[in-house]
């Protein structure tokens, strides 16, 4: 038999652990073969693709992201060729596979859970005397049509499962790509909007073999790694291993990426970190997801937010470790002031990154069940996001994504940083109130519909406080040219604002400097150099002394910014115009 193990992924950077593991449980009685696609490859490419491989048997990863691309593949492949068998597997099939069996008549059996032994029994039996009826946690047609859905087998012992990394066809892409890494399956939590509810208690790989692989890994270019595990401090003393080994191991430049439970992490653990790890090494995504005690006790989600918070803020002091935390909006009984609350709950942290998601009533969990309780209506196909609930009409729904779409834009993305904070804490009621004010704004405005340059952010937030008649506009400008021209390399050709200096002006403030270069800690530049790699513009306070102690001195200054062709960041200095004559 060819077989085949194929997945649609959502960027080419992102690699298929799944069929992967599929390749290695396989071996060696099975030899396997690996393709990969993304969801922005035409249909009849992948079709082609696949058809020419002349393959008995193809294997399909599914997910909410490739579902509906990886139906069109596997409906056009069976009716090119009728013979090649189509299985398919994953949390996308895995919960209703009698449904995915009677919806999509080309599909021949659905492996149900974790599949590496399935797979391979089911290979076994395609290859001998197709006693399907043996093969645990496959659905599957009889003869006589009929569906037939066998309980899964047992768990595998996740220590017996060779490498899915150490293929040799593999080694020319694996410094183009992310790494996922799991170091345990399952989750202890019971979440009923997550499908790591339906698995109970966790099982670990062995921690010597991972640490092996990660080596293998950064040996051949591995820069970015995601851990897969649920909740990776569950164990603090399995977890304080794998960080100590990172530690001391790494290579320059590699980043490890972990999912963490906040409010379990201890403070010992955070104080360590803190001290021990190499700044960029670690990033954690913490899921907080609610803050409305209520919801929580609804789906089940046990969270103590003042130790979260305490776990965030700790980490956020320590300068090493960059956070990424999620909210779900659209979660039971939280309505738009109480989603507002949580999303000023967690703003108030600061995080690095906010990620603000719409709830998906996904197959197999608790709470795709009691859809119907909460008055939920969702899209029926992939990602099977929430259109309204009982108290979330999709009205609140649309204004929560128009908050949605400008936090990615100008918190998430870091382009204005200072001038975000100002604004948010300085002009507006709170943090939520300025992004869904500027979100639909921004909405009307039609700006959802066309591409952005930097510039053009920059003029559109303008043009927005402009609107919204924000007091001391010309601060807010200030900061924003601060901010906008430390994001430059090179000398910006054209500015956003009308420049604030006559070329008369420009030339005697770089006569003032050209004499005295102690203006410039000492660096000295001639007149050519100051007009061709610098920007002088007035301002209305001293931006030095307001980024180092927040107090802001209304006076009239002038931001200097040299780019140093050599540097990989240009100098921002504010100078006293009195001085500089």
């Amino acid at each position: 038999m060819k077989i085949i193990c194929t997945s649609i992924n959502a960027k080419f950077i992102h690699t298929n652990l799944a069929i992967r593991y599929l390749k290695a449980y396989a071996q060696p009685e099975y030899e396997i073969e690996l393709t990969e696609y993304t969801i922005k490859d035409p249909i009849m490419n992948i079709v082609t693709d696949l058809y020419r491989m002349k393959a008995d048997v193809i294997g399909f990863s599914c997910y909410i992201w490739n579902m509906e691309e990886t139906i069109k593949v596997i409906q056009l492949l069976k009716k090119i060729d009728s013979n090649i068998k189509i299985v398919l597997g994953g949390p996308e099939v895995s919960y209703d596979a009698r449904e995915w069996m009677e919806k999509i008549k080309a599909v021949d059996f659905i492996i149900t859970g974790e599949g590496e032994a399935a797979f391979k029994q089911l290979l076994q039996e395609l290859e001998g005397e197709n006693h399907f009826d043996q093969v645990g946690g496959i659905c599957f047609r009889k003869s006589s049509g009929e569906l037939k859905l066998n309980p899964q087998i047992n768990k595998i012992d996740l220590r017996t499962i060779p490498s899915p990394f150490r293929f040799p066809e593999d080694v020319p892409s694996l410094s183009k790509r992310i790494a996922y890494i799991e170091t345990s399956r399952g989750c202890p939590f019971n979440c009923q909007f997550c499908l790591s509810s339906v698995e109970v208690g966790v099982r670990y790989f062995d921690r010597e073999f991972i640490k092996d692989e990660i080596r293998y890994l950064m040996k051949n270019g591995v820069k970015t790694f995601k851990f897969l595990d649920r909740t990776f401090n569950i164990s603090r003393s399995y977890a304080m291993d794998i960080f100590q080994f990172l530690i001391d191991e790494h290579l320059p430049g590699t980043v490890f990426q972990f999912e963490i439970t906040a409010d379990i992490m201890r403070p010992e653990v955070i104080e360590f970190l803190n001290k021990e790890a190499p700044p960029g090494l670690f990033r954690f995504e913490i899921g907080v997801q609610s803050t409305n005690d209520y919801t929580n006790e609804l789906v089940k989600r046990k969270q103590n937010f003042e130790k979260l918070t305490r776990t965030v803020t700790m980490v956020k002091n320590g300068g090493k470790i960059d956070q990424h935390l999620d909210l779900i909006a659209g979660l039971p009984e939280e309505d738009y002031d109480s989603f507002r609350k949580t999303f000023n709950d967690v703003f108030e942290m600061r995080p690095e990154e906010l990620q603000l998601g719409f709830l998906k009533m996904l197959r197999g969990t608790g709470l795709r069940r009691q859809a119907d309780e909460y008055q939920y209506v969702y899209m029926e196909n992939a990602p099977y996001e929430i259109l309204s609930n009982r108290v979330l009409p999709f009205d609140d729904v649309i204004r929560i994504k128009q908050v949605e779409d400008v936090l990615e834009k100008y918190w998430n993305d870091h382009r204005m940083d200072h001038s975000i904070e100002y604004i948010v804490t300085n002009l507006f009621p709170s943090a939520f109130d300025f992004f869904q004010d500027f979100g639909s704004y921004w909405e009307n405005m039609s700006w959802s519909r066309i591409g952005h340059q930097l510039e053009d952010l920059f003029k559109r937030l303008d043009e927005f406080l402009v609107y919204s008649r924000a007091a001391d506009i010309d601060t807010i400008r200030d900061m924003m040219k601060y901010d906008y021209l430390s994001r430059h390399k090179y000398k910006p050709r054209k500015p956003w604002w009308e420049q604030g200096l006559t070329k008369q002006e420009r030339t005697g403030y770089y006569q003032g400097i050209i004499e005295n270069p102690a203006l410039l800690n000492g660096i000295e530049l001639d007149e050519k150099e100051l007009f061709k790699h610098t920007v002088i513009e007035p301002v209305s306070f001293d931006i030095d002394q307001y980024l180092t102690d927040g107090t802001l001195v209304k006076k009239s200054m002038l931001l200097f910014v040299y780019f140093n062709p050599a540097a990989e960041k240009p100098m921002l200095v504010t100078l006293d115009p009195v001085k500089v004559k």
